[in-house]
């Protein structure tokens, strides 16, 4: 198929990857196309890690964090070393031709870096991600985000909420890429360690680390490390129902379910409300200068 200047070839297209809809991997690639310029607004140079689903959602799954061997010549790749010492060489989805090609390995959702390819080692945002364990209602994460919405506000950090397209909330505001991870780590952590405060009840919200000592749903900061990942907005999720990683409106988050967003709806509401994540990367702020308000001593940049 030609996408764009590139062609690229697609295989298996009628391979069933959703049974319970009938959805096909054809299906998947053809979504992505679709929304191409809504995905690559989040995913664009940033190394990618590949969940691959190659028989669908009920078949097995696997990692690959190099890219395969032979891979079309214009696809871009980064060099990544990691302190261990391995290499890798991981593909960096930059149009629609290479989100195709990606797609057609069998990735159902995207897994990109918090950091772009110009400079790996600095993120370009901050995450909260609510996940609640077995137990947790919905209804808590709504309360909890709402709570994070306020100490961002007071932090001056705008923050852009959508569903993981899982069973919780990503929470993400926009940085500059000037401090580690380690750094946006530390910041994220103390950011949460006061939401739990405001909560004032562990059952509800905790960041206890360890699963089994582990109540309310977890204000996860942790996902601020190097070469974490997360799905990133408009990812479709290896779910039943082919649910969607969905940028949401804050007024939307009180009585928001995230059931409603998959792969057959998430169009539709983009044609209604729009790309919510337009302009996100141009609100980026500097963490420096907020370091004190959450008493921490800000690093060397």
């Amino acid at each position: 198929m030609r996408i764009g200047s590139r062609e690229v070839k697609l295989t298996n297209l009628d391979k069933v990857f959703f049974p319970k809809l009938g959805l096909t991997k054809g299906d998947l690639i053809r979504y992505y196309l679709d929304l191409a310029p809504n995905v690559l607004n989040s995913a664009k140079r940033r190394p990618m890690q590949m969940l691959r689903y190659p028989d669908g959602v009920d078949g097995c799954r696997f990692y690959q964090k190099r890219v395969p061997v032979p891979h079309p010549d214009w696809l871009e790749t980064v060099h990544i070393k990691f302190p261990s010492g391995r290499t890798a060489d991981f593909p960096v989805c930059n149009d629609a031709a290479s989100l195709a090609w990606i797609v057609n390995l069998g990735c159902i959702d995207l897994h990109t870096w918090h950091s772009r390819v110009t400079d790996i080692e600095r993120p370009d945002y901050l995450l909260i991600d609510l996940d609640p364990s077995e137990g947790n209602p919905w209804s808590s994460v709504q309360r909890i985000a709402l709570v994070v919405r306020e100490v961002m506000d007071e932090l001056g950090l705008t923050s852009f909420p959508k569903t993981s397209g899982a069973t919780g909330l990503h929470i993400l505001a926009p940085i500059r890429p000037e401090l580690r991870f380690t750094h946006v780590r530390d910041f994220g952590k103390a950011l949460a360690q006061e939401v739990v405060r405001r909560i004032g009840d562990e059952d509800v919200a905790t960041t206890t680390w360890k699963v089994a000592d582990r109540h309310g749903v977890f204000v996860d900061y942790g996902q601020n490390a190097r070469d974490r990942t997360i799905a990133c907005a408009y990812s479709i999720r290896p779910t039943a129902d082919a649910r969607a990683s969905a940028p949401l409106r804050w007024e939307e988050v009180p009585e928001i379910d995230p059931s409603r967003f998959t792969l057959r709806t998430l169009p539709e509401r983009i044609a209604e409300v729009g790309d919510l994540t337009k302009g996100m990367w141009r609100r980026k702020v500097s963490l420096l200068p907020r370091f004190e308000q959450l008493g921490l001593e800000p690093p060397a940049p």
